[in-house]
């Protein structure tokens, strides 16, 4: 009777343990393919808006947020996907015995390029979206943004935990 009773607890035990790293391993998948994606970016074919179901769209402001966001996002996805693949390239750079720093520091360089891009991208964006704002649905927009700037001076740095 014990030894049944102890594999039960062992199996459960178990389980548990499955669910525990599945779980850890799908967060940390889902937290690596947002990176560090700002929270007003918004998903359209999963039904969720994020900010812009705070900003009482009209139906036709919603139509032209929506054809204009998609391709946006895609872009910002590529973006992110080419800064992490010269992060990589940057970490190889640093493991080798006798580390280039020229290499280093153009690598550095390029990885700078590649976000300010971004981010110009970014605010090109958000600008073509208060442009088609009212007056109080643009107040919401930047209060919301700020909202949202603010709650990202909690988040960890990359590699620091």
């Amino acid at each position: 009777m014990k030894g049944s009773t102890l594999k039960f607890v062992l199996f459960i035990s178990l389980l548990l343990n499955i669910s525990m790293i599945i779980s850890a391993g799908y967060t940390y998948y889902q937290h690596r393919q947002m990176g560090y994606a700002p929270c007003f970016v918004y998903d359209f074919q999963k039904g969720n808006r994020f900010i812009f179901n705070k900003l009482d769209l009209r139906p036709e402001q919603m139509s032209v947020f929506r054809e204009k966001a998609l391709p946006f996002r895609t872009k910002i996805i590529e973006k992110r996907h080419d800064i992490l693949q010269k992060r990589s390239a940057l970490l190889e750079l640093m493991r080798a015995d006798i580390p280039d720093n020229l290499a280093i520091n153009a690598a550095i360089i390029d990885i700078n390029r590649m976000q300010g891009d971004m981010q110009r991208m970014v605010i090109t964006h958000m600008l073509e979206m208060k442009a088609m704002l009212n007056k109080d649905q643009k107040k919401r927009f930047f209060d919301l943004i700020e909202e949202t700037m603010g709650s990202s001076e909690d988040m960890p740095m990359p590699g620091l935990r």
